[in-house]
């Protein structure tokens, strides 16, 4: 067997992979599906808020909150990776409002966001028609497909964060 025949067809392979987006993009198909899903998913609060007359941020911080437990705005940032200054200011809106509290978690700047009367019952409205047609959706969802489909999803948002952080946000673009 002529083992440098063999390598030259692999190198042929590689470079032929590599022209069409194989090697590095063995899985792009996959990524692409997934990375247009997720745009599509986004687009879809967005549109959601905006016919709701709110902003998409707002509904996602409703969203949390609505879970009726404690978060600081820092929780939220690293969690649903909204900027900061974003959050504040739906924050203060809010608390200008009286939707929102806000009370000290122990450390003299982070404070707890919680929901008033008034937050509930607004985040009940505005999350209403949004919970209803994500428990269809996910109940058609889960007719077809396993529960692990949810797993994989979460492991692969998992490895994508930390392949993110060691490829790209801990060396920086280049």
């Amino acid at each position: 067997m002529n083992t440098n025949s063999y390598s030259n067809k692999d190198r042929i392979k590689k470079k032929k992979d590599l022209q069409e987006g194989g090697a590095v993009g063995e899985h792009r198909k996959y990524i692409d599906r997934i990375n247009l899903c997720m745009n599509q998913i986004d687009g879809l609060y967005y549109m959601a808020a905006r016919k709701m007359g709110i902003k998409d941020n707002t509904l996602i911080l409703f969203y949390v909150l609505n879970d009726r437990k404690p978060h600081t705005q820092k929780e939220i940032c690293e969690e649903w990776l909204i900027p900061r200054t974003t959050i504040n200011t739906i924050v203060r809106e809010n608390v200008k409002e009286g939707r929102i509290r806000l009370e000290n978690a122990g450390h003299k700047k982070e404070k707890q966001i919680f929901l008033t009367e008034k937050g509930r019952l607004y985040a009940d409205h505005i999350l209403k028609s949004v919970y209803e047609a994500e428990e269809k959706a996910v109940e058609r969802t889960l007719k077809e497909f396993s529960p692990e489909l949810l797993t994989g999803l979460e492991a692969f948002t998992g490895y994508l964060k930390e392949e993110f952080q060691r490829e790209i946000l801990d060396k920086g673009v280049r």
